[in-house]
């Protein structure tokens, strides 16, 4: 669905992606781990065009959109929920999931949006019950569930989803990546940026490690799980040899 080959942009002149390539599959959920300043979310902004390809293809479907304009490639599907979730905080839960929907014009597509705000109020109960409520006044995770439901109602094809536990009580993180993998089942590709790798890899199916801008390791979830540096310096798991 998505493929991203060698890969090269940056801030000004500064290079911060050295040739990344990757792939996510329809009804997959592809993880990105890596330290700080790895070029995570660079990468993320790169494939929802935030910032330009210096050299490389961005391919939708096997559709070549590395120099297609963001708002189109939202109206293609690719759709990103951002970190710190940037929501119109005076504006209503149902506003705020209007504009989600922007790019999709005509009668047809209006009434396929209308299907699809019904669809985010069964995945997230809440925020049916708090539609007429300014989303300044949600809590985080409630926030979050509406930056989620916002981003669906552009139709994606390919999800991106940076940090989204950032911040959130646990029962809350639990109720957000159980609507994540009901959307990886419809056939949703996702890509995912997590703080916590484990949870990250826990629902993933592949994903790819980044150092200083580059993919130093890629493999299936379980794998990369197996995988002793992956464990050592990801899942802290030098606690459970000293245990």
């Amino acid at each position: 669905m998505l493929r991203v080959e060698n890969l090269t942009t940056g801030y000004g002149r500064v290079p911060v992606l050295k040739g990344v390539s990757l792939e996510v599959h329809e009804g997959e959920i592809v993880t990105l781990l890596g330290a700080n300043g790895a070029g995570k979310s660079t990468l993320m902004k790169a494939v929802v065009g935030a910032l330009p390809a210096w050299s490389g293809s961005i391919t939708l479907a096997g559709d070549d959109v590395t120099h297609v304009s963001d708002h189109r490639r939202v109206g293609k599907g690719i759709v990103l929920v951002p970190e710190g979730r940037m929501l119109f905080s005076d504006m209503s839960v149902d506003d705020n999931l209007t504009l989600g929907a922007y790019t999709r014009t005509g009668a047809h597509a209006r009434r396929k949006a209308e299907s699809d705000r019904e669809r985010v109020f069964e995945l997230f109960p809440v925020l049916k019950e708090r539609r007429r409520q300014a989303a300044g006044t949600l809590s985080g995770g409630e926030q979050q569930m509406l930056a989620v439901g916002r981003a669906l109602m552009a139709d994606p094809k390919v999800l991106l989803l940076d940090e989204p536990s950032l911040g959130l009580a646990p029962k809350v993180i639990s109720e957000i990546f159980a609507v994540v993998d009901t959307l990886r089942a419809s056939g949703l590709a996702i890509l995912l940026v997590e703080q916590d790798a484990r949870l990250a890899l826990k629902h993933a199916d592949s994903g790819y490690v980044m150092r200083t801008g580059e993919v130093a390791l890629s493999g299936s979830a379980s794998d990369l799980l197996a995988n002793d540096d992956v464990r050592l310096i990801y899942l802290g798991a030098w606690h459970e040899r000293g245990a």
